[in-house]
C-alpha cells in the first residue's frame, strides 16, 4: 500500500432530508447547524447554508430500483459548498410512505377546506377524509376563511365535526385567527397539507413560512372552484421546528377502498363498534339482522352511497382479474341491467376477427403445400 493511499482521506458523508425534486436534482437539508470547517490544507471552508440544492442520486441507486422521495432522508457524499452539489448514496428505511402525494416520513395530515368561496361541501369533505384515513397518518383537520361566516355558524360546524370524530382548527389568512393554534400541533412534526384547490393552502403556508413565498390565485367566480397554483411537492422549515410539505391540490380524489376497508375510515363506525358488535362479523351495516351501527348519524347515507361505489369497484376488479369466473354485464332498450353468468371460454362463439386470421394463416399453408408440390 502506497503512502498517498494511507494520506488521503475518504470522502465526507453527511445526512439530511429531501426538501424538493426537481428534473433529476434533489434538494437536501443537513443535519445540524453547518459552520466552518478546517481543511487538510490548513484552509478554512465556510458553509453557514444547510441546503444542498443541486443533489444527484449515485447510479447504484438507480440499478437497484431505488426511487428517492420528497421526506426521504439519506446520506451524501463529496458535498460541494460552492456550487450546491453533492451525490446521494444512500436511502434510510421510511417510516411511512405516500404515493399520492408522493412523500415519505409524514407524521400526519394536514386536510385544509374552506367555509366559504367556496361553500363547504360535505360529501367532498368525506372523501378527502376516507382517502386522508386510508393512509394510516393521524390526520388534522383545518377550516380556513372562517372570518366570512358568523360567529355561530362557525360553532354549529365545529359541533358538527366534532360528531364525525374530528376536532377541527378554524383559521383565516386574512385576520390571523387561529395560526398560532394551529403551528403548535405542526411543531416538530412533518407535516402534509392537502385538500381542494382554492381553499387557501397556499396564503397558509405563507402565513406559516413568510420565506416560502408561494403563488397565490383567487377563487374563480363563475364556478366557485379554485385554480391550481402548487405544481410539485416540496418541504418548508417551520420556526417552531418540523416540516411542512405543500402538495398540488386537487377537487376529487380517487375513492379505491374495498367494501369491507370503508367502515374503518369513518370514526362514526369505529365508535359504534368498539361500544358494542354486531351480530355478523363481516357486516356492512346495510340490511344485516342486528347490525349495531347501522342508525341515525349524520353521514350514515354519504357511507352506504361511499359503499355502493366500493361494491361496483370490486366487482369491476374483478371480472379483470378473473373473466371466466364473473357475471357479465348486459343492458336492455329500457335501460334496465341485468346480470348474467359469462361464458367459460371453450363455449365462447369465435370472434369475427379471429375467424378473419384463421382464414389467412391457412391461405397461406395452402399456397405453401402447393409451391412444394409443384417444385417435388
Amino acid at each position: 500500500m502506497t503512502e498517498a493511499s494511507v494520506s488521503s482521506n475518504p470522502p465526507e458523508t453527511l445526512t439530511g432530508t429531501v426538501l424538493a425534486i426537481q428534473a433529476n436534482y434533489y434538494s437536501v437539508q443537513i443535519d445540524g447547524v453547518m459552520g466552518e470547517r478546517v481543511m487538510g490544507d490548513g484552509g478554512v471552508e465556510s458553509h453557514p447554508d444547510r441546503l444542498l440544492p443541486l443533489c444527484t442520486r449515485r447510479s447504484r441507486l438507480k440499478k437497484i430500483g431505488q426511487q428517492v422521495m420528497v421526506g426521504d432522508r439519506v446520506q451524501v457524499e463529496e458535498p460541494d459548498w460552492e456550487s450546491g452539489r453533492a451525490a446521494i448514496f444512500q436511502v434510510e428505511e421510511r417510516r411511512s410512505q405516500l404515493d399520492r402525494p408522493p412523500v415519505a416520513n409524514a407524521d400526519q395530515i394536514l386536510l385544509v377546506f374552506a367555509l366559504a368561496k367556496p361553500a363547504l361541501d360535505i360529501s367532498q369533505l368525506s372523501r378527502f377524509l376516507i382517502k386522508a384515513e386510508s393512509t394510516g397518518i393521524e390526520v388534522c383537520l383545518c377550516l380556513s376563511k372562517s372570518d366570512l361566516i358568523p360567529t355561530p355558524h362557525r360553532e354549529a360546524w365545529c359541533d358538527r365535526l366534532r360528531a364525525w370524530g374530528y376536532d377541527p382548527v378554524l383559521i383565516s389568512s386574512y385576520t390571523g385567527l387561529g395560526i398560532e393554534a394551529l403551528a403548535e400541533r405542526l411543531s416538530q412534526r412533518m407535516t402534509i397539507v392537502s385538500g381542494p384547490s382554492g381553499v387557501g393552502k397556499s396564503s397558509l403556508i405563507n402565513m406559516l413560512v413568510p420565506a416560502a413565498k408561494l403563488r397565490t390565485s383567487a377563487v374563480s367566480g363563475r364556478l366557485e372552484r379554485g385554480r391550481h397554483t402548487t405544481r410539485h411537492v416540496e418541504l418548508f422549515e417551520l420556526s417552531k421546528g418540523g416540516l411542512l410539505a405543500d402538495t398540488p391540490g386537487f377537487n376529487q380524489p380517487d375513492m379505491d377502498a374495498t367494501p369491507i376497508e370503508l367502515m374503518n375510515y369513518f370514526p362514526e363506525i369505529r365508535s359504534r363498534r368498539a361500544k358494542r358488535s354486531c351480530q355478523f362479523s363481516d357486516c356492512l351495516h346495510l340490511q344485516e339482522p342486528g347490525c349495531r351501527v347501522r342508525g341515525d348519524w349524520e353521514r350514515y347515507e354519504i357511507y352506504t352511497k361511499f359503499l355502493e361505489e366500493a361494491i361496483a369497484l370490486q366487482s369491476n376488479l374483478s371480472q379483470q382479474s378473473a373473466p371466466d369466473e364473473a357475471l357479465k354485464k348486459k343492458s336492455n332498450r329500457d335501460g334496465e341491467v341485468t346480470y348474467e353468468p359469462r361464458l367459460k371460454t371453450k363455449y365462447r362463439a369465435e370472434s369475427r376477427r379471429s375467424q378473419q386470421q384463421s382464414i389467412q394463416v391457412m391461405k397461406g399453408k395452402v399456397g405453401d403445400w402447393l409451391e412444394d408440390n409443384e417444385d417435388n
